[in-house]
């Protein structure tokens, strides 16, 4: 069975540097999948609020045969519910139907700047968790620089992962400067790419990255398959991952990547394939009001 190596994040916790996203993974079958990777031999499951699919989460970890302590637990709070009391209720909504008395890491999931005092409030409403015990560490997604340096100016806690969008061509590196400064993990989310098929181009938009040359011309060099090429270059740099799929033979693939490494002028070819462009919506342009608030009652 293949396990992943770990990370410590900045509070001493460890991480395990590989983990199993289940964004759009439909409730019907997503404890069934879960069960699917813990047994394959994931240990970080990624979910989130809005994913609508916490319960199935916590049902797939409880029939997995895998004891509670030895699995890291990751979920999100959403932007609706951000706010000092609104948060800390969505953190007890979220482990009862996790079915569980603690998350190992809780990340706000965008920093909605056009009314950044409710992030502030809400990251604060998450320290106080880890102070109470309900939640071992404490992060953030899609956050910018820009918006790091004015949580790090309103708040105690050095948020232990930023969750971002991160891939071949848009392999974030200023930002991951920033978190190597500060002491912050980075973790890819869509670190295979996928988001680029979603990018409303009706197909015209950028070329899949499992699908580009270079990554293909490694794939058959190493014998391994472009989701695996592109995997192990993300562990190389240091970076978190969350690949997601439904299929177990994937589900397998994708931590199939530890018994070889990509030579340095490979990942240099890799990173050169980078074209700051998003697949995903902007934080920048995340608003509150876009959403319905309790979208992800479940």
């Amino acid at each position: 069975m293949n396990t992943s190596p770990t990370l410590l994040l900045n509070n001493g916790v460890a991480m395990p540097q590989v983990g199993f996203g289940v964004f759009q993974i439909d409730a019907a079958i997503c404890a069934e999948t879960v069960r699917t990777a813990l047994q394959t031999g994931y240990r970080l499951l990624d979910t989130a609020q809005t994913y609508c699919n916490e319960r199935e989460v916590g049902r797939g970890i409880r029939e997995s045969g895998i004891a509670r302590q030895d699995i890291f637990v990751t979920t999100k709070v959403w932007v609706t519910e951000f706010g000092a009391d609104r948060t800390r209720a969505s953190v007890t909504a979220s482990l009862e139907r996790l079915g569980l008395e603690q998350v190992d890491l809780f990340l706000l999931h965008f920093p909605v700047p056009h009314v950044f005092e409710r992030t502030i409030e809400a990251y604060k409403a998450l320290e106080q968790e880890v102070r109470d015990g309900r939640v071992r560490a404490i992060g953030v997604c899609n956050f910018h620089a820009h918006h790091l340096q004015r949580l790090l100016d309103a708040c105690d806690t050095v948020p232990a992962v930023n969750q971002v969008e991160l891939h071949p061509y848009l392999n974030q590196q200023e930002l991951m400067a920033v978190h190597a400064r500060l002491g912050i993990v980075t973790q890819a989310w869509s670190p295979l790419g996928a988001v680029m098929l979603y990018d409303g181009s009706g197909g015209n938009g950028p070329q899949h990255v499992l699908k580009d040359p270079v990554i293909c011309a490694l794939a058959a060099k190493y014998g391994k398959s472009p989701a695996q090429v592109v995997l192990r270059w993300h562990v190389q740099r240091n970076v978190s991952i969350i690949p997601k799929s439904v299929h177990a033979e994937r589900i397998r693939e994708n931590l199939d990547i530890f018994d070889f490494a990509l030579a340095p002028e490979d990942m240099d070819a890799i990173n050169a394939l980078n074209r700051n462009i998003r697949g995903a919506l902007d934080p920048d342009v995340v608003r509150v009001d876009t959403y319905e608030t309790h979208m992800y009652e479940q």
